[in-house]
């Protein structure tokens, strides 16, 4: 499932094709993804102008003229690319349609913006504006990562008194928004803590190490355009390359890459997801 950087890096490239242009049609091509579309989703965005695009969590937010938000899940395969842009930043014709084009909205700029998912695990969703953030899956998520309302303070506080494993401490959705398996593995070998490690005998300083070790992990796969494992792709269709840097994940059986160390890459499970991380170097 995309995390945070994929969907921010699919965020900056739908931008400059979304953000000020009018959606002139909307196609909605089955009724449902997840869950069921909204009552005449196509009818309600067919003339809207989007007035600004953002993220929020592993969330696309699309805020329209007509005072509604368009929210966006990519869930396990769902990708949002851009063909006929004139800016020139994509492709310029528009493809053939694919059997999985499930939306497909045609802007006033020339661009198509097109929803495929074959695994139909994505979502969308209309929302009130001006109360979107009380919506029950914005509602319950805890500071952006990258925002000021993310600091040390904050995350020694939040981790006071937990008997989980830092690993599950910082996937969760309510302490941190946005961080998945890939990048929490990362974050944790960068700061040499272990992901055994009960993140409430976690020192305070330790803990307030974690926070830029954090938000350098994202910064530098947002920067790599994110990560391609199966069915990712950036807004133009071309993969990310954050995987090629990975110092743990998926490195199961090979040699630590920190310097001195001689550590072999462990892999075990917590709850139901997958931790790597090196034994030796990682306490």
């Amino acid at each position: 499932m995309p995390e945070l950087p994929e969907v921010e890096t699919v965020r900056r490239g739908l931008s400059p094709a979304m953000e000020g242009a009018v959606i002139t049609q909307a196609q909605v091509n089955r009724p449902d993804l997840r869950w069921p579309f909204p009552e005449r989703m196509a009818e309600r965005l067919t003339g809207a102008r989007v007035l600004a695009l953002r993220r929020r969590s592993k969330y696309l937010l699309a805020d329209l003229d007509s005072g509604e938000t368009l929210l966006v899940h990519l869930g396990m395969s769902g990708r949002m690319t851009v063909s006929g842009d004139p800016l020139g930043q994509f492709v310029h014709d528009h493809p053939s349609a694919q059997k999985h084009d499930h939306v497909v909205f045609d802007m006033d700029n020339g661009a198509r913006v097109t929803f495929n998912d074959p695994r139909r695990f994505g979502a969308m969703d209309l929302l009130e504006t001006a109360t979107a953030d009380q919506h029950k899956l914005l509602s319950v998520l805890g500071p952006e990562p990258l925002g000021n309302d993310f600091h040390e303070q904050y995350l020694v506080q939040a981790f006071k008194g937990r008997n989980t494993p830092v690993k599950s401490a910082l996937l969760d959705q309510g302490i941190i928004a946005g961080l998945g398996n890939i990048y929490v593995c990362e974050a944790l070998f960068r700061s040499q803590v272990s992901p055994r490690r009960k993140a409430g005998e976690i020192s305070a300083r330790r803990v307030a190490s974690l926070v830029p070790v954090i938000r350098q992990v994202l910064a530098d796969a947002i920067d790599a355009g994110g990560s391609s494992l199966k069915d990712f792709r950036q807004a133009d269709g071309n993969l990310g390359y954050f995987q090629h840097s990975f110092d743990v994940y998926g490195r199961e059986g090979e040699a630590c890459k920190r310097d001195g160390c001689d550590g072999i890459i462990e892999r075990i499970t917590q709850s139901g997801r997958s931790s790597f991380y090196c034994g030796k170097c990682q306490r």
